[in-house]
């Protein structure tokens, strides 16, 4: 009677340290390692901005901005990353990031919207295409990426 007795007991203390593992595991199911930071451009709602469009407007459609322009013009900022975690705990890496820009004139409408992002190592325009010349609003843009990624790491 005793070895059935403790042969069941093995075996299901067997069977709770399965449970016990899978359900431990199961948490890392699932888990991709990529996700954003920021705010996340919704391409319907970037569609609706459009030039001449109120300030109002473009709080009602892209919400409050991350940060907005006091030198040299009016403009908002709205920033994102990109972050890859390869590891549940282990240490995250910026994979991308973008600063959607929307410019005002005088009047408070939109003049023009810039998606920033780096590429090939430079601050470029997705939407138009282009890299920005010098001047007060690329440098300003430029350095959101350089403090943005040292203060990411």
């Amino acid at each position: 009677m005793r070895s059935v007795k403790s042969s069941s007991l093995s075996t299901a203390s067997g069977w709770v340290a399965i449970a016990v593992l899978s359900l431990t595991l199961g948490g890392c199911l699932g888990y991709d390692g990529e996700f954003d930071r920021g705010y996340v451009v919704d391409q319907r709602a970037l569609a609706q901005v459009k030039p001449g469009s109120s300030a109002e407007q473009v709080l009602v459609v892209l919400g409050t901005p991350s940060t907005t322009s006091t030198i040299g013009g009016s403009a908002w900022y709205y920033i994102s990353q990109k972050v890859e975690r390869p590891l549940a705990y282990s240490s995250s890496e910026v994979t991308d990031q973008r600063v959607l820009a929307v410019y005002f004139t005088p009047q408070k409408k939109v003049e023009r919207v810039a998606n920033y992002g780096l590429q090939d190592g430079k601050v470029f325009d997705f939407i138009s295409r282009t890299t920005p010349t010098g001047g007060v609003e690329q440098g300003f843009v430029k350095n959101l990426f350089r403090n943005l990624l040292r203060f990411s790491s």
